[in-house]
């Protein structure tokens, strides 16, 4: 008797059991749950919360282990299993030119968000001022490519998997090179995975520290800017690279929650370094080739920051309008032109995207260096949106010329998921 009455509940309470298990094993929720935890400590312990930073900062430098070895062994294999150097240099050639395209584009956005949403018109008493001397001390640096490649670990190793894998396809030794190589990137791949299982405590570590050294309050007397920021980088993804998404027939909607994990994981830590590797692994699960994902990837993190190019645009804007300055439309012009040189030395150095600030404002002679001084409070609270923005733009563009090449082949769930997903924002553009 009791047995055929509990029998109809069986089925309900294996699928809670079920769903729970799905939620307790799965990485987004525990980096979710750490990314709150990290603003709860640095907001009522904020002492605390400062020294976590050596968590966030482990963790950040445990994953960078990783990246040089993955870009290498990625461009190298894909490359050398190609055969077709033609087709490497057509890859090359045209990721470069839709970086410069898009970059150009979010640039130009930056500039038009801030002028139509004036950001810095505010009142400046109210803001807590930082020393701003490390940036705007000493006559500024012209931008140089050689500093700027000799400062990019990521850049140095693209160079060198370029060369070992063009010699690779003249080498007799070719498939038994392959072979080996094929055989350490499969456990480099497989220490990741583990290592990646700590990003929750490198989430928590970053967010805490972050939240407790610079405070929630400081956002108050910027939130105008924060809120232009965020807003613009939200238009950028969803209108720019969704268009372009579209384009292809793919839905950015469903890319971004194929990465939430990775999206999670810099958010928690301001740094889409933290999931390079993960997202490079993503992109050749997902159905980019390993030649598109090893040559576009590595150079996008380098050339293709449409975040930074948005902040850094903005900025120069928002510190305009605070001092009262008005720009012309050839001035403004002028910016974009300065900026889509100088924003290439925004990778790869820490403290960079201060020094590219300062000497683009140096270029125009109109604004006051010491204006940064006034930004330093507050970026920490906008890397996040940089970051998010950096990492979406490149799997973006490695989408867009895996298509273009036919190196774009997706499992069959993930196809019959993007063709849903599809469907369904035609319906909900038609309502």
């Amino acid at each position: 008797m009791n047995l055929s009455n509990n029998q109809p509940n069986q089925p309900q309470t294996k699928g809670t059991k079920s769903l729970l298990l799905r939620i307790l094993t799965n990485l987004t929720f525990w980096v979710l749950i750490a990314i709150i935890a990290g603003v709860l400590l640095g907001t009522y312990a904020p002492a605390t919360g400062i020294k976590m930073e050596i968590i966030g900062k482990s963790f950040i430098d445990l994953i960078k282990l990783f990246i040089a070895p993955i870009i290498f062994l990625t461009i190298v294999l894909g490359i050398s299993g190609m055969g077709n150097l033609k087709k490497v240099g057509r890859i090359g050639m045209k990721s470069l030119i839709y970086f410069e395209v898009v970059s150009t584009i979010s640039l130009a956005i930056g500039i038009l968000m801030a002028v139509i949403f004036q950001p810095g018109k505010i009142d400046k008493s109210g803001l807590q001022l930082q020393d701003a001397a490390k940036y705007t001390s000493g006559p500024a640096k012209e931008f140089s490519w050689i500093e700027f490649f000799m400062n990019n670990l990521t850049l140095q190793v693209l160079v060198v998997a370029i060369i070992v894998g063009v010699c690779l396809n003249f080498s007799k030794h070719r498939e038994r090179a392959i072979a080996i190589l094929s055989y350490m990137s499969k456990y480099v791949f497989m220490g990741l995975k583990y290592v990646m299982y700590l990003a929750p405590l490198g989430a928590f570590g970053g967010m805490a520290y972050t939240v407790g050294k610079f405070g929630l309050d400081t956002l108050v007397p910027l939130a105008k800017l924060m809120g232009t920021v965020y807003l613009t980088m939200g238009l950028f993804i969803f209108l720019v690279l969704g268009s372009i998404m579209r384009y292809y027939k793919m839905s950015i909607w469903n890319f971004i929650k194929y990465i939430r994990e990775e999206l999670l994981i810099v958010l928690g830590t301001s740094s889409s370094e933290s999931a390079l590797p993960s997202i490079m692994q993503k992109l050749e699960k997902m159905g980019c080739s390993k030649s598109v994902v090893g040559l576009v990837v590595p150079t996008g993190y380098s050339f293709n920051l449409d975040g930074t190019s948005i902040y850094l645009s903005m900025s120069v804007i928002f510190l305009a309008q605070l001092y009262g300055i008005d720009l012309s439309v050839i001035e403004m012009l002028s910016i974009i032109g300065i900026l889509m040189l100088t924003s290439k030395g925004a990778a790869g150095v820490a403290g960079s995207g201060f020094i590219v600030l300062a000497s683009t404002l140096a270029a125009v002679h109109k604004i006051p260096l010491e204006g940064l001084a006034f930004l330093l409070g507050v970026d920490k609270f906008m890397s996040e949106a940089r970051a998010l923005t950096n990492i979406i733009g490149n799997g973006v563009a490695t989408i867009v010329i895996a298509k273009s090449e036919n190196e774009f082949h997706p499992p069959l769930e993930y196809k019959e998921q993007m063709e849903q997903n599809l469907v369904e924002q035609e319906l909900l553009y038609q309502n």
